[in-house]
């Protein structure tokens, strides 16, 4: 059982940064893809961004040129950075794998407001 845990969130003003970090608890093998998605109150969850094992990305249309996934092997760390945010972009955001199995962290809150 691989377990996520997401930290980096908080609350910044609008047209601040912000970056997450998802660890997972083992070293991943295979093809697998980390994805953030997030799910603000009364939306479904969406997909903001993926990376697969072969290091291709995926992006929203909403968050293209303003977030940036990366990940870390080593470190089994896959990060998010969120540049530009706005108050759309408020919502809790989830780390996800997905190999043979579908992991989601437990979320971390990002709030973007004046």
């Amino acid at each position: 059982q691989v377990q996520l845990v997401e930290s980096g969130g908080g609350l910044v003003q609008p047209g601040g940064s912000l970056s997450l970090s998802c660890v997972a608890s083992v070293h991943i093998v295979g093809p697998y893809s980390m994805n953030w998605y997030r799910q603000a109150p009364g939306n479904q969850r969406e997909l903001v961004a993926g990376i697969t094992s072969g290091d291709t990305t995926t992006y929203a249309d909403s968050v293209k040129g303003r977030f940036t996934i990366s990940r870390d092997n080593a470190k089994r760390t896959v990060y998010l950075r969120m540049n530009n945010l706005k108050p759309e972009d408020t919502a809790v955001y989830y780390c996800n794998l997905k190999d043979i199995g579908d992991y989601w962290g437990q979320g971390t809150q990002v709030t973007v407001s004046s």
